[in-house]
């Protein structure tokens, strides 16, 4: 008797497994049927959707903390530091910026779109918009170029900073080098020759001591 209502159990178990597996198309076949048309018409995407990387390079100051923060290494930043005599403005926030950015490079075929670049940046340069229509044929064509530096204005900068890179060596060197003959030449003075006058004084015999009492009284 067991063995029969195990078997009736088992095939109710089955339908009704069926039945709340299959709910969601049963109710489906009674709807009417809606397909979005795209890309004439497109789904609004959420407010916090995560897609292709962009940067406001004018208020980039060359922090690299996006590129540290970054899990798959898609991101690839070079600067170039400025000279005392450059002024490389400031950015939105008010930042005053020192770096001359001549690389920022973003791989996005390597990008997983975790967000983790945006918070860490200083100057909110680096957001994730909502483009996500951005396939290519060729593997190149996924690498965004940022840096708005031509090879004429960086190489520039990098002459400019050697410049100003040796000439403070050479300062350096030349005020190691005045330092080290003035305590050369103070280590040639021979020392002070002593004064006759003192020397006199001090060979000079002291006076007599007052006579014994025996001979005062024979005077």
């Amino acid at each position: 008797m067991s063995a029969v209502r195990t078997y009736f159990n088992d095939i109710w178990l089955a339908l009704s497994s069926i039945a709340i597996g299959m709910r969601i198309t049963i109710m489906h076949l009674f709807v009417r049927n809606v397909t979005t048309q795209y890309p004439d018409v497109k789904l609004k995407l959420p407010e916090r959707a995560r897609n292709r990387l962009y940067v406001n390079i004018d208020d980039c100051i060359g922090c690299d903390q996006c590129s540290m923060a970054c899990p798959v290494n898609c991101i690839i930043i070079e600067t170039i530091k400025s000279t005392p005599d450059q002024d490389l403005g400031t950015t939105s926030t008010g930042q005053k910026k020192r770096l001359h950015v001549p690389v920022f490079d973003i791989d996005i075929a390597k990008c997983c779109y975790c967000g983790l670049c945006v918070p860490p940046c200083p100057t909110d340069c680096i957001v994730m918009t909502d483009v996500y229509e951005f396939s290519e044929f060729d593997r190149q064509n996924l690498i965004y170029n940022f840096s708005v530096m031509t090879p004429q204005e960086i190489e520039q900068a990098r002459e400019k900073l050697k410049k100003a890179e040796e000439e403070a060596a050479a300062k350096k060197a030349a005020a190691v080098a005045a330092a080290a003959a003035a305590k050369a030449a103070a280590a040639q003075v021979p020392p002070a020759a002593p004064n006759p006058a003192s020397e006199n004084q001090t060979q000079q015999p002291s006076t007599s001591a007052p006579d014994s009492p025996g001979q005062a009284g024979k005077s």
